[in-house]
């Protein structure tokens, strides 16, 4: 990976603006379009809400977020947290087919996040969660130098 950028925010709802602004700045000096841009806003919000609520049940915590490109034009970003253990990939497909009164509550957005990436990982690493969401630049476009 050729360029890097990295963030430490409190792992609480008041640190969303920040963090996506974070990201979405990256995105777009990489070169990313609007529509791509927004498409890894939206990921990064989803996993960010699920880290503040749920990771640190009756204490604080920190998120770290890098983002990276490579030549290969594709950013990754990666977000880190030493709340307590959960992999989104081990969650199950929400049913999209049912209707909507049957559907259950949750799972959409990672959903999303695995349909909108391009490669989603999850390891656990120093007692801590880090997953990394990879997004290839759309076709045609260049990738910027940062």
């Amino acid at each position: 990976m050729d360029d890097l950028s990295h963030i430490v925010v409190p792992a609480q709802l008041s640190s969303l603006q920040k963090s996506i602004d974070f990201v979405s700045s990256f995105s777009q000096k990489t070169g990313f379009d609007l529509k791509r841009t927004r498409e890894v806003e939206l990921c990064v919000e989803e996993v960010l809400v699920n880290i503040f609520h749920y990771a640190y049940p009756g204490t604080q915590g920190e998120v770290a977020i890098s983002c990276r490109t490579d030549p290969g034009k594709s950013l990754l970003i990666e977000i880190e947290d030493a709340g307590i253990p959960f992999d989104i990939l081990s969650a199950g497909e929400p049913d999209i087919t049912a209707n909507i009164d049957e559907r259950q509550i949750g799972g959409l957005g990672i959903f999303f996040v695995r349909q909108l990436m391009d490669r989603v990982e999850y390891r656990r690493r120093d007692n801590k969660n880090v997953l990394s969401l990879l997004a290839k630049l759309p076709s045609g476009q260049e990738m910027k130098n940062s």
